[in-house]
């Protein structure tokens, strides 16, 4: 399959071998800035993430976005023929990326040392909740304990409600998204050196990158972040307002200059002279009065006309949409963030767009997620495998 040399990866050979999010949308990512990007699932066992969420006759819906750009074959690696055939599919392959259990690849006879001695420039992305060592890298995890584990759920809800896990993988996507930039890395030093090397990525790590300062606050000063709600010990206000007509906005200041504003907007100027105004630590210690004043002027006006106003004044503000806004914001709908694919199963498909923009050369939806192994013979014939050896790989199983 040849890719148009428009494309920023085009020529780079990936091989997904992960399951369920973090492994599987970094290789998504690199699918759509043109990777050949290869699916490779277990004939019995497909990737759960088929039957995640809500699916429409039968086919999952979620994959739809997460296989996006992929081929998909089947491959048992435990079998002696589906070992012998990955050793093929590496020595033409740029990238790995798997997240099986610390050594589980080992005990197939498909480790570092038998995949770099079949490619020596392959790269390896190993992704798992803890990583390869550790007194916790053989536990089986997920993103939720990632997020646990982190702090994240520890300073998430309100001060006097229990820690609260996010309804979405969030540490898995921002794990995705890191593995992805891993690999991109690995593949720069490639360039210089000639040779591969593995990618560790624990799952439990980049959401502490995201998370912020928070060690170093502990480290230097003992400061342990408590749960604060939709408030900011940074700056204030900073909230969620209820509107007249039973919308939601929410308003950030994080500047100075738009603290001011939102005063005189409110109607609260004399607030500005305060002196524990001036800095927005002081002012988020004052969030009782920084909320009432905006919140009661929030609730006497409509949606539309609190943004309008906020706009006016050049104030930060946004509306709390849920999917169906989303769909319809007007500024999404500039940046093409939702857009259409067209799915031989389903029909047209809308789903997010490509991560980014780039002028030069930008990525795009080739395909959406396919079926299961509908590309197998198709890969294994251009590697150069025979029907008489697709034939025994099936008889053994191992397709």
């Amino acid at each position: 399959m040849t890719e148009p040399t428009t494309t920023p990866l085009a020529g780079l050979r990936v091989l997904d071998l992960a399951t369920l999010f973090a492994g599987p949308l970094a290789a998504t990512m690199l699918g759509d800035f043109g990777a050949e990007v290869i699916k490779v699932e277990h004939p019995a066992k497909p990737d759960p993430s088929r039957g995640h969420g809500p699916a429409k006759d039968g086919i999952g819906l979620w994959w739809k976005l997460l296989g996006r750009n992929k081929r998909t074959i089947t491959l048992d690696l435990s079998k002696p023929g589906g070992r012998t055939t990955l050793l093929r599919l590496a020595a033409t392959a740029d990238v790995i990326i798997e997240n099986f259990r610390p050594g589980t690849l080992e005990k197939w006879d498909l480790g570092w040392a038998e995949l770099s001695a079949a490619n020596p420039k392959l790269v390896l992305a190993r992704v798992t909740a803890f990583g390869q060592f550790g007194p916790y890298a053989h536990r089986p995890g997920f993103g939720t304990l990632a997020e646990a584990m982190s702090g994240f759920a520890a300073i998430t809800g309100e001060p006097d409600a229990p820690p609260t896990l996010p309804p979405f993988g969030l540490a898995d996507s921002i794990a995705g998204l890191a593995t992805a930039y891993a690999v991109m890395t690995a593949l720069a030093a490639r360039d210089r050196t000639g040779e591969g090397q593995v990618v560790d990525m624990a799952i439990i790590e980049p959401i502490l990158t995201a998370l912020g300062p928070q060690p170093l606050w502990y480290d230097q000063l003992g400061h342990v972040q408590p749960r604060t709600g939709n408030r900011s010990q940074n700056n204030a206000p900073r909230n969620t307002y209820r509107t007249a007509d039973g919308s939601w906005v929410a308003v950030s200041t994080s500047a100075q200059s738009i603290a001011e504003r939102v005063m005189r907007l409110v109607g609260r100027p004399e607030l500005i002279d305060e002196p524990w105004f001036a800095t927005g630590a002081d002012r988020a210690r004052h969030s009782d009065i920084l909320d009432a004043a905006v919140g009661d002027w929030i609730a006497q006006r409509t949606r539309t006309e609190v943004l309008a106003a906020f706009e006016k004044a050049e104030a930060a503000v946004a509306p709390i949409q849920d999917v169906r806004d989303v769909m319809a914001d007007p500024q999404y709908q500039a940046l093409d963030t939702i857009t259409t694919v067209d799915d031989p199963e389903l029909g047209p498909l809308r789903m997010q767009n490509v991560l980014f923009r780039l002028s030069a050369t930008p990525g795009a939806i080739r395909w959406s997620g396919r079926p299961h192994g509908a590309d197998t013979d198709t890969v294994l014939t251009e590697l150069g495998l025979t029907d008489t050896e697709l034939t025994t790989l099936r008889q053994e199983g191992a397709l």
